[in-house]
């Protein structure tokens, strides 16, 4: 598997403004050296969208946005929105932004704002391309604005996400992003922090809004895009996941958002999270299970999951390379891994004669499916297993997981969770949080059958 690490995007930085202009070469050259692989320079009114267009004809790694700032509204006159038609021609330009309302400065008239919003709205959706949304103390009004504009047809992002967690619900519901620059880094910044633990970092990007809203470290003194780390670093520590893991999945993000960067596919079969090495060895299962992400995609935490086959032992191997170097090992991908027994039992035995730790993550139907019980086929080479119990009754089961073996498979859950005690040191029932579930009934049958249990949360994968 690739041991490359995953570069950053910035996707929200204002490299036109004047702070940089005795050192933008090298404020750009430092970006790269941070790991920084892609920077979006974004426009506030005519003159800066233009420059912003410039600046990514002149580098090969930034990407602009041309759009009018709700602070000059008053400049968004029939004419500048010809303007800006014709700006977003450019092949670099991803994105209609920044544009919004701001009812904190209040520098144009709310009135001149909204009609600004609105007009920039439509010429996103005429163009098809997404906007980045500026939102200062008018929260209700932007949400309103982007309903009644039908702005989730394009899709966009909400820069220097302010808002509480009510209003972010209501935003990733409209198919929206939400972004966070460093001041999730300012110890009284509380608040900020929740909702970033609250939301799912499918839905996150970073960025630094530089030469604006310096990281802690770098408070009060000039902000640039290689900061955009500081950034990075704090949501993984929040998330319980690490640097990689953040800057994969929001530069993922911003790829699916604004098509800038690369999908890295060289992590098909073996992928990492945190430190964990999981192993995707089959897309089929005999589940098909409702609230499952791999109906909307095959992305998990960053890694494309789509096999084009199913992988044998030797090239199974070959993706996970040196084995030590992770906590665990983990049989669990986009698919039922146990289908594939076989192939489970060899490289579980390969990976313990190296010390690994080896778990798998199961709908528990094997024995169905195998027509025997085969946990003691499993037992010396397993040292967990997590079962996906989800349900309190065969009906609900059913209604959710889909099971292949109809009503019959969730006693079948059940029974692979009370026998797997005797042949695997560590077994957990788990639920996902799909809405209707009762996790407190699902607990109890977990409680009953002797097993630790585990709460999984919906839309947060991996």
């Amino acid at each position: 598997m690739s041991t490359q690490h995953p570069g950053l995007i910035d996707s929200h930085a204002h490299l036109d403004g004047r702070q940089y202009d005795e050192d933008r070469q090298e404020v750009i050259d430092r970006a790269h050296q941070s790991g920084v692989s892609h920077i979006l320079t974004v426009g506030c009114d005519l003159q800066s969208s233009q420059a912003s267009i410039e600046l990514a004809q002149r580098f090969d790694q930034i990407y602009a946005a041309v759009g009018i700032h709700p602070h000059d509204a008053q400049e968004c006159n029939d004419a500048a929105i010809t303007q800006l038609r014709k700006m977003q021609r450019h092949s670099k330009v991803v994105a209609i932004g920044e544009i919004g309302l701001d009812f904190f400065r209040d520098r144009s008239p709310r009135d001149q704002q909204r009609e600004a919003f609105r007009r920039q709205i439509s010429l996103a959706k005429e163009v098809k391309k997404p906007i980045i949304v500026h939102d200062r103390d008018a929260h209700d009004e932007v949400l309103q604005i982007l309903r009644e504009e039908d702005a989730a047809s394009v899709g966009g992002v909400l820069h220097c996400f302010s808002g509480d967690l009510q209003m972010a619900k209501d935003c990733l519901e409209l198919g929206f992003y939400l972004s966070f620059p460093g001041t999730i880094t300012y110890p009284k910044n509380e608040a900020a922090r929740e909702i970033v633990k609250a939301v799912s970092i499918d839905r996150m990007l970073v960025e630094t809004d530089c030469p604006y809203l310096s990281p802690q470290k770098f408070r009060g003194k000039r902000n640039e895009p290689a900061y955009v780390r500081y950034t990075a670093e704090r949501i993984a520590e929040i998330k319980g996941l690490t640097f990689d893991d953040v800057a994969r999945v929001t530069s993922r993000n911003s790829f699916n958002l604004f098509g800038i960067g690369d999908v890295d596919q060289t992590t098909q079969i073996a992928y990492q999270i945190r430190d964990s090495l999981y192993l995707n060895i089959t897309n089929r299962c005999t589940n098909a299970c409702i609230f499952c992400a791999k109906f909307d995609d095959f992305v998990v935490k960053g890694h494309e999951l789509q096999l084009d086959h199913e992988p044998d032992a030797s090239e199974l191997k070959r993706a996970i390379g040196d084995p030590t170097r992770y906590d665990e090992v983990v049989f669990c991908g986009y698919g039922e891994p146990l289908l594939r027994l076989d192939l489970v039992k060899e490289i579980a035995r390969w990976l313990k004669g190296q010390g690994i730790k080896v778990r798998i993550n199961t709908d528990g139907q094997a024995n169905l499916v195998h027509g025997r019980n085969v946990l003691p086929e499993l037992s010396g080479l397993v040292d967990a297993v997590s079962v996906s119990l989800n349900a309190p009754d065969r009906a609900t089961y059913q209604m959710l997981c889909q099971s292949q073996f109809a009503e019959e498979g969730y006693q079948a859950v059940k029974d692979f969770l009370r026998q797997a005690m005797d042949y695997i040191p560590e077994v957990v029932a788990s639920a996902v949080t799909y809405p209707g579930v009762d996790i407190d009934a699902c607990r109890a049958v977990a409680n009953e059958l002797g097993v630790e249990f585990r709460v999984r949360e919906y839309q947060e994968v991996g």
